[in-house]
This record gives structure tokens, sequence and C-alpha cells, in this order.
């Protein structure tokens, strides 16, 4: 599977930005009254991986017109390395649109990880294709990689039929797809049946469909392994019997990749990944890795992964990279990877934590 060459970006990301705000040293929320407080989308912590090495990113999105908080948004994108555009759109007073807000919780040890989210009059719920000069973006510039996420074609039903749209039209182009399932029961509570439809063009479309368990028997009803639980090491082949079946949906899907994770603690997880292209299999094997915040750990997983099919790398060394990237994101306070080099996180596929001088 290659990129077709005079791309402008590398990859392209349909977003809803937001901010996160975390306690420091991992205390619980309701316990706090100081927080850590960055721009955040699950989209554009994939995408981090490329911007940060030197691929050009390119963020579709949109913003609340005058909010400072779209100014800190816009700010900490331009110091990621991405382009973005969007349309500005009218507060409308105090009680109109604005951006989410994640409050977290990162746990520690044996007390997990909570997160509630805030999105009451998300102006991310009103993406529309019309906003955006599709011809332009994946015709005269050119897109790699469309990355889109199942947390945007749930988030409205307007934003469920933005993502379809895209997804045709970057297919128009010769852009290749890519799709994280990212099933979230809220969103989906009272909506089985038009996400179902949403989620099933979008992913038939896809070059690449990245899920985990639960993600596709809870989105397409596709029978697999009990979601969680412990020994994700013997589960290995039960793994691989759930993306067979995924395959056989959606066959004109070239790569499928999901993420293995066993939970010790909130800070010592077991992580791995399996991969299926061309017919082959590719594993990472569960280790054991160190964790501050688990949150993005997924997305950094599927940033090294696209990152190295946009490198044109060989299947295997793009699950190895995005496991490594994986562990990295987790490493960070915020939700996203922020590699200094490649070198960074081959270290970690390796397991070299020596100090560099």
């Amino acid at each position: 599977m290659k990129i077709k060459e005079n791309r402008k970006y590398a990859i392209a990301v349909p977003t809803s930005m937001g901010v996160r705000i975390t306690p420091p040293d991992g205390q619980p929320v309701h316990s706090s009254d100081m927080f850590f407080m960055q721009a955040t989308s699950a989209e554009t912590n994939v995408a981090s991986v490329a911007s940060y090495l030197g691929l050009p990113v390119k963020v579709l999105t949109t913003f609340v017109k005058d909010s400072p908080i779209a100014a800190l948004i816009k700010a900490n994108l331009r110091s990621r390395g991405m382009d973005f555009e969007g349309k500005e759109v009218e507060q409308g007073g105090p009680w109109g649109y604005r951006h989410q807000f994640n409050i977290a919780d990162s746990g520690f040890g044996m007390r997990g990880p909570r997160v509630f989210n805030d999105r009451a009059g998300e102006v991310g719920r009103t993406l529309n294709i019309k906003d955006f000069d599709t011809k332009r973006i994946f015709g005269d510039e050119g897109v790699g990689i469309l990355h889109m996420s199942g947390l945007i074609a749930a988030l409205s039903p307007q934003t469920g039929e933005f993502c379809v749209s895209l997804a045709r039209e970057a297919k128009k182009y010769g852009t290749l797809i890519s799709f994280d399932l990212n099933y979230r029961e809220s969103f989906w509570k009272g909506r089985k049946e038009e996400l179902g439809k949403m989620f099933f063009e979008i992913a038939s479309l896809a070059d690449i469909l990245v899920g985990n368990e639960e993600d596709f028997q809870l989105c397409f009803g596709i029978t697999g392994p009990e979601a969680g639980g412990k020994d994700i090491s013997a589960k290995m082949e039960s793994f691989k019997e759930l993306i067979n079946e995924v395959q056989k949906t959606f066959p004109n899907t070239k790569v499928f990749a999901t993420t293995l994770r066993e939970v010790r603690n909130s800070n010592c997880h077991l992580w791995g990944g399996i991969l299926k292209a061309g017919g082959k299999w590719y594993e990472a094997e569960p280790k054991e890795i160190n964790v501050l915040d688990r949150i993005g750990g997924g997305d950094g997983f599927v940033g090294g992964l696209l990152y190295g099919i946009a490198r044109s790398w060989d299947y295997e060394k793009c699950l190895q990279f995005g496991w490594a990237s994986g562990v990295l994101a987790t490493t960070f306070l915020t939700d996203y990877a922020q590699p200094a080099d490649e070198e960074q996180i081959w270290s970690i596929w390796k397991g070299n934590a020596r100090v560099k001088r």
C-alpha cells in the first residue's frame, strides 16, 4: 500500500478540539484545586507523531469566534507544526457554543483513572462538509492519509454525515482512508441503528481499520473475545479470529490493527498489538510498561502506525513503531506523544532506556 506522490499533506484529520484539565501528581479531581490544562482531541493526538517527526499535517475543525480557548488551541496546533482550517462560529451568548472540556483523573496504583466529558454546546458538533473546499484539500493540495475517528462520526448526526461525505470525497482523489472505531457507549445511546449504518459505510471505504475487541463487537456485532480481562497473551489467537471475521465484512480494507492491553494497575500495563495485511500476521507481543497517564496511548499507537505507512515502511516495522509510539504517549502529561526523533521511539521498542549524552 503506497501513498500517492506529490501530496502536500501526509495526514489530515477532521476533529473537534477542546481542552483537557488534569490535577498534578496523579491526584483525583474532586480533591484538587490546581490543574494542568492542555489543548486536545483524539485525532490530533494521532497526527502529533507525524507532525513532531516532520511530516506535514492538516487539521480540519471548527472554532468559536473570538474565544480565548480557541486562541489557545490554535497556538497549540501551531506549536505542534500543524496547519489547520475551520469555520469561525459565533458564540451566541453565554449559553451558546464552546469548545469541549475533558476533566481527567489519571489514576494512581490501584485507583483507576476517571474521565468526565463536558461537551454541552460543543462547537465541533457543527462540522459540515460545506465549510471545506474538498477539491482544493484533496485534489489541488493533496492528502496521503485521511484519518478519522468514531468519536467525531458519533458526535452528532451532522458530524456523522460530515465524516461519511469527507471519506467519499477523499476516496475520489486517491487518498488512503484510516478509521479508528473508538466506540463510546454514551455517544451510541439511542442511536445504534443510525450510527451503525454510518460506521459501516466509513469502514467500507477504509484502507486502514483500527479497533479493539469491544469496538468491533459493539459497532458491527462481530463476535470476538470478551473485552478486558487478564492474560492478554493467551487471547492473541482469539483476537486474530476476530480480525478474520472483520475482514470478511470489509474485504476491501488492506490493513487491520488492534492494540492489546492488560491493566495490572494504573501505572503498570502489559501492552501489545497485532496487525494483518496482505494475508500475513504481524505481532508485537505484550510487554510490561510503566504508565504515567494512560490516556492517549491508543492514539499514539495509531499515530506511529500511520507514520510508518506514510513513510512506506514494511508492515512489521509499522507495527513496531506504533507499539513504541503508544508507549511514548503514556509517559507524557499531555495525552499525545511528542517524540524528539525517530531514534527515541525505536529505543523504546528495543527496550533501551539508557541515558543519551
